[in-house]
């Protein structure tokens, strides 16, 4: 096996794991997945708490199909709504409900918390996990903020 494609089952392997990590934390305090926060988190930094939904799907690398999967459930209770165009009745807006902005500030707690367990101790000195986040963003990762 070379180096190369060892190092890319590392890091598809550390993938799943912090995925469900952050599954775990997300899920059982407040009822969302990864994902599901991802894409909330996304609606939260957007002007006005709301994207087309094709912009939302692009920024999140899924298919339009892909993000209207993702949003209806997160629409059924109440954190996310549909919003029309008053100018094109083709273009579709998510936005973050009131209830959505509140629960996006909790869920961000324990997103963050998760993360500084993650990268916790002397095993992870603050240079390292700097460094990680510079080796990702070549690799084509970005950050919440899409940098």
């Amino acid at each position: 096996m070379t180096d190369a494609l060892d190092t890319a089952l590392r890091l598809v392997r550390a993938q799943t794991a912090l995925v469900r990590r952050f599954d775990a934390r997300l899920s059982g305090l407040h009822g969302v997945s990864l994902a599901d926060f991802t894409l909330l988190l996304r609606l939260g930094q957007a002007p006005g708490g709301r994207m087309r939904r094709v912009d939302l799907a692009e920024t999140l690398g899924l298919t339009a199909s892909g993000v209207t999967r993702g949003l209806a459930p997160l629409e059924r209770i109440g954190l996310v709504t549909r919003e029309p165009d008053a100018r094109d009745a083709r273009v579709a807006y998510a936005a973050l409900t009131a209830t959505g902005r509140r629960r996006l500030t909790e869920m961000l707690a324990t997103a963050e918390e998760t993360a500084a367990d993650v990268f916790a101790g002397p095993a992870w000195p603050a240079a390292d996990v700097a460094g990680l986040a510079e080796l990702l963003t070549r690799l084509g990762g970005t950050g919440p903020t899409g940098r």
